[in-house]
């Protein structure tokens, strides 16, 4: 996978504003917000979406879950938040590397668009 934007903010080549990191991820706000809270996690290792991952990365997958919850009661949004993973350029995906999007702090509805 080339070089992404997630990867350089990950190798710290770009600045961003760093809610949490741990060993397997880290968290970033948004700098394009579509809601009060909205962080993105983002997995060190790169996976390109979210299809592409392996039985290998069943562990990874289910950190991100866990870490999420935790960014949620870090930011006190832990009683109403959404977490949205866009796979493909069709359902949005503009970074190609993948990254759980941690929404809070207006109503959301269903479905989405």
């Amino acid at each position: 996978m080339a070089d992404t934007l997630f990867a350089k903010i990950i190798d710290r080549q770009i600045p961003a504003d760093i809610v949490y990191e741990d060993d397997l991820c880290l968290a970033f706000r948004d700098i394009n917000p579509q809601a009060p809270a909205h962080v993105l996690l983002v997995p060190k290792k790169p996976i390109d979406m979210l299809a592409s991952a392996q039985a290998e990365d069943q562990a990874l997958l289910g950190h991100l879950l866990l870490a999420a919850g935790q960014i949620a009661r870090q930011l006190k949004v832990e009683s109403a938040f959404r977490v949205v993973i866009n796979n493909g350029e069709s359902s949005g995906q503009s970074v190609f590397h993948l990254h759980l999007h941690i929404l809070a702090g207006r109503p959301f509805r269903w479905p989405p668009g």
